[in-house]
């Protein structure tokens, strides 16, 4: 469990964390294999036994003050008793994991459930868009194929088909066998027969092992259907328009009760890969996309605002099923034409699952990102609790989780691997501020006690600072106002906390104080006092450049924008930092580096002299040869060089496939690369300015600044 603070000494009291300007909060990756200095916890048995608190239910931890038959709570300072047996195992402290170190996973004795092993057994299955092209039946093959190498001995695995009717596979017979159920098309319509009394479930879940090959032929089998099939099934549909033949609302809904009564029994747990190809078209949970082009032509509208709300709460209602019912589903979207990702983006994220995009089916890592989704150890049915000290306390989460109904600050996680990661906010509880300082199913409760000290004064407060967390903390907080109020609310919440951050530190550090601009010295919008806060101009500044905040006049798909919401709001601090201000380094040879780090501009590729330069931004990776560059340079660069040792590593460690592109000027089409190189561009997106793009967004800062603090 990986657990890093926006600062590492917490404000005093209500009136510093405010005069101090900066966020304060936590990101917790929970599942994280160490924690954020690279240890591991400390492992041990009987979790079922740790000691509570009588008061705030705080576990026993290394940080409570024990005495032969009692502690005293860290959290709360309650003083609670001990029991015979827990005093005696606590008289061996060194045997004890709980009391050896602050990060422990304990493991839960059987909750009496029932035969283990049966309820071990994962289940995945694969929901194919057949309203799709070969092209697009490909890809998935080859990413189905990959999966069946990654499932290990043990797992059930399902096949289903979706378009103006479903498709269930018997894969267990000498020749895969399927049977059809047709969608109705009314928009509140369910399919005609449960898919139980068309398909037992046994015979639909297939133990991979015995049944590998078989499945494989299974995949063979999937055409598309034709569009003959679709538009005569379909016929007319709302006001006249023609409806497609993709019932992907009604597939869902009957898969999820399919597998839901043996929840428990047969699996723990259900994984369900859906492949669309476009939009929802037919019977219930059709999406209407004639909004996004009505939209686009608008000129009196917000249509960044009008585009990121759902336009029904089906698939939202659907996830809350699918939860009931234990089964998690991933959305693999593979299209270039508006598919409302904004209303189906709650199907995957609130049922613990992901959300991915991919424009083409050309060039796109699907298999990759499957294979490795599946290769990753993932914990299910989690629940996350966040206890702090009586002073302060948890304020909003963020994060792919659902608050449970009845107690609070308790988040429930259907799914999570080793990279999910949560965000959350703290607040004072009043002005008084601190008084003091082979598949295996194993139950498993992980503990991470942390202790903060308290900054003695706002410079204190500031060099503490870690700017990853607080640009995670300000992306959940923008792409809440974007859904909230839209997206130029949130790039004009993201500037005034720059505005007024500027203004807090000048005021601290007696540059420039409130009331008296001007007759102490020149404004600092470079924080030069503050080492820790320096980045942050340049992040904010990236941040508003980024799709995630960039108008929609500036060709940002709102598919695209909906992609990047749920990528940033699920990447830990490191990752995310990267996201949204690239690594830009260069190199003399394949095998040689020349510089570690340039800023995303065109002077610094000129002023470096450098001739290959490899850009990292999270989702993408760039080999770049400049036009100065030696022919006799080898490109592309040879497999075993420096450079490709280097993209491999990346690649590996990533939780998504980063896409590679190869890119020689004067040869290839360089935009790719050059729309990177930020730092030249106009803020607002008008377009390159005079090279001064950064520059002047400073000098608005500083304008803008000195009128606050009037």
């Amino acid at each position: 469990m990986a657990v890093r603070a926006s600062v590492s000494r917490f404000p005093s009291e209500a009136e510093v964390q405010e005069k101090g300007g900066l966020p304060w909060g936590i990101s917790v990756t929970p599942f994280a294999a160490a924690d954020e200095t690279g240890t591991r916890p400390v492992y041990g048995t009987d979790g079922d036994l740790l000691p509570r608190c009588e008061n705030c239910w705080a576990y026993f931890n290394a940080l409570c003050e024990m005495e032969q038959w009692a502690w005293n709570c860290a959290l709360c300072g309650t003083l609670n008793g001990l029991s015979a047996q827990m005093a005696a195992r606590y008289s061996l402290p060194q045997s004890c994991p709980e009391l050896s170190s602050s990060f422990v996973d304990l493991e839960l004795q059987d909750d009496g459930s029932g035969n283990e092993e049966i309820r071990a057994r994962p289940v995945y299955v694969a929901a194919v868009d057949l309203s799709a092209s070969e092209e697009f039946l490909e890809l998935v093959k080859s990413a189905l194929l990959a999966a069946l190498e990654a499932l290990g001995p043990g797992s059930l695995f399902g096949l289903i088909t979706f378009s103006h009717k479903i498709g269930l596979y018997d894969v267990q017979g000498p020749v895969p066998v399927v049977k059809h159920i047709f969608i109705p098309s009314d928009l509140d319509g369910r399919v005609p027969i449960e898919l139980e009394d068309a398909m037992p479930l046994l015979s639909f879940l297939a133990p991979v092992e015995n049944y590998k090959d078989c499945i494989a032929a299974a995949l063979e089998t999937l055409r598309p259907t034709t569009s003959w099939e679709r538009t005569t099934a379909a016929g007319q549909g709302i006001d006249g328009v023609l409806l497609g033949g993709r019932g992907f609302g009604v597939a869902m809904d009957a898969l999820i009760s399919y597998l839901g009564p043996e929840y428990g029994n047969t699996f723990a747990l259900a994984r369900v890969f859906s492949f669309l190809s476009g939009p929802p078209d037919y019977g219930a949970g059709l999406l209407d996309t004639r909004r996004y082009g009505e939209q686009y032509a608008s000129k009196g509208e917000d249509a960044d605002r009008a585009l990121l709300p759902e336009q029904t709460p089906f698939y939202k209602d659907l996830a809350a099923v699918a939860v009931q019912a234990g089964v998690c589903i991933d959305i693999f979207a593979v299209t270039n034409e508006y598919t409302d990702l904004a209303s189906l983006k709650f199907l995957s994220i609130e049922s613990g699952g992901s959300l991915f995009l991919y424009s083409s089916t050309d060039d796109s890592t699907l298999p990759q990102d499957l294979y490795r989704m599946l290769s990753r150890p993932y914990a299910f049915a989690c629940v996350l609790r966040l206890r702090t000290s009586p002073e302060f306390r948890p304020g909003r989460s963020h994060g792919h989780f659902f608050p449970d109904p009845q107690y609070e600050n308790v988040q429930h996680i259907i799914c999570c691997d080793t990279y999910a990661t949560y965000a959350y906010d703290f607040e004072f509880e009043n002005n008084n501020g601190f008084s003091r300082p082979k598949y295996s199913l194993k139950r498993r409760l992980r503990i991470r006690t942390l202790q903060y000290g308290v900054a003695r004064n706002i410079n204190e407060l500031y060099d503490s600072a870690d700017t990853e967390v607080i640009l995670s903390n300000l992306v959940h907080k923008v792409i809440s106002a974007s859904l909230e109020q839209g997206v130029k609310e949130g790039r004009l919440l993201l500037h005034d906390w720059l505005v007024i951050l500027t203004a807090q530190y000048n005021d601290a550090y007696k540059i420039v104080e409130f009331g008296k601009p001007g007759t102490t010295g020149p404004l600092d919008v470079a924080f030069s006092h503050c080492p820790q806060l320096q980045p942050l101009p340049r992040l904010i500044f990236a941040l508003l450049r980024s799709p995630l905040l960039r108008l929609h006049e500036e060709g940002v798909h709102p598919d695209y924008r909906i992609y990047l919401q749920c990528l940033f709001s699920a990447l830990e601090p490191s990752s995310l930092l990267r996201a949204v201000y690239p690594v830009l380094s260069s190199y003399s040879t394949p095998d040689k580096q020349a510089y570690p780090r340039h800023s995303l501009s065109r002077a610094a590729l000129i002023t470096s002299g450098s001739p290959i330069f490899f850009l990292d931004a999270f989702t993408t990776l760039i080999v770049y040869y400049s036009s100065t560059a030696d022919p006799a340079l080898p490109f592309p660069p040879p497999q075993n060089c420096l450079l490709r040792a280097i993209i491999n590593k990346l690649k590996q460690e990533r939780s998504i496939t980063p896409k590679l592109l190869l890119i020689r000027s004067g040869h290839d089409n360089a935009e790719p690369f050059e729309q990177y190189l930020i730092e030249e561009q106009d803020v607002d997106g008008i377009g390159l300015s005079n090279g001064m793009g950064f520059v002047s967004f400073l000098e608005q800062i500083s304008r803008d600044v000195l009128e606050y603090m009037k």
